[in-house]
């Protein structure tokens, strides 16, 4: 069923997760103005949010959407989708405290709600991403899914740093992003565990 995508190998999935990043960097390197990165600071920010949501969505898609290639797909190369999550996070960040000048400019802004937040959710995805790879997966054995459950942390934290970050005035923006991820989760949920319970009291 895969094959038609077998084009899509893990060094092209890489090359077209990389491409707007690798264009977003050369912009930054090759322009004069320092604002430039203030203005790449958005962009980045909303690629490792969006790549986040398919990432998390790729399972209750393909249990919804039986044998279609897209859901298949995206289930697949669940994994490289989340390194580029982070690659993009990382590049956001990077951008972030250039913005800012100097580490004072930097902590003078984490007590905010909008800040921190943000900060948090990336810490979360800088273990994930280190231990993402075959040999992690393979030695961590069950304890590696435990450790993929942050991701649920680090996706909620995101939707409020999103938000936030328009003081609250405009959450639209984020919760349009987020709500098909938490319609979908609330499909599994009830795939998985409601639906067996009732079947159950049903008998």
């Amino acid at each position: 069923m895969l094959s038609r995508l077998s084009f899509l190998n893990p060094y092209g999935v890489w090359a077209l997760f990389a491409l707007p990043g690798g264009l977003m960097f050369g912009a930054a390197l090759a322009s004069d103005d320092l604002r430039i990165f203030r203005e790449l600071v958005h962009p980045t920010g909303e690629f490792s949010a969006r790549i986040l949501i398919f990432a998390m969505m790729a399972t209750p898609l393909a249990m919804l959407l039986r044998r279609w290639l897209g859901p298949m797909w995206l289930k697949k190369n669940c994994r490289y989708l989340g390194i580029a999550s982070f690659g993009y996070a990382a590049l956001h960040t990077l951008f972030y405290v250039i913005d800012k000048g100097s580490m004072s400019g930097v902590i003078s802004e984490i007590s905010h709600f909008y800040i921190w937040s943000g900060w948090i959710a990336f810490l979360i995805f800088v273990p994930l991403a280190a231990k993402s790879t075959d040999y992690f997966v393979r030695i961590m054995g069950p304890w590696w899914k435990t450790l993929q459950r942050w991701t649920y942390g680090a996706a909620v934290l995101t939707l409020l740093h999103w938000a936030a970050l328009h003081n609250w005035e405009h959450p639209m923006s984020a919760i349009v992003h987020f709500l098909p991820l938490a319609l979908l989760e609330a499909y599994r949920v009830w795939y998985w565990y409601i639906k067996p319970k009732a079947r159950a009291v049903a008998e």
